[in-house]
């Protein structure tokens, strides 16, 4: 099995940081996309950034300029640094891995989700 947690959320007035960091570990072999969504109250999940193994990112274009994804592959950890926060930035924020278990040829990658870390931006 994989476990991913996060950690780093808490309250912040707008106009402050926050850095998020995810830690896979378990059962892993390799890790390929590791992803940052949001889910604020009543609202749908939403992706915010993600990074590849090869270090190529995307973010949503609600947090381009503000949010900066970054991962050390030899610890399994990906971060999201959270600059110039807005109201509109709170949620609970998950992490997502895609991960490979086995180096047997018939090992695939599978979708894993850690417990989610509550941002909260408010004066």
């Amino acid at each position: 099995q994989v476990q991913l947690v996060e950690s780093g959320g808490g309250l912040v007035q707008p106009g402050g940081s926050l850095r998020l960091s995810c830690v896979a570990s378990g059962s892993i072999f390799r890790i390929s996309t590791m992803t940052w969504f949001r889910q604020a109250p009543g609202k749908e999940r939403e992706l915010v950034a993600g990074i590849s193994s090869d270090g190529s990112t995307n973010y949503a274009d609600s947090v381009k300029g503000r949010f900066t994804i970054s991962r050390d592959k030899s610890k399994n950890v990906v971060y999201l640094q959270m600059n110039n926060l807005k109201p509109e930035d709170t949620a609970v924020y998950y992490c997502n891995a895609d991960v490979r278990s086995s180096a047997a040829a018939w090992s695939k990658y599978f979708p894993y989700w850690g417990q989610g870390t509550q941002v909260t931006v408010s004066s």
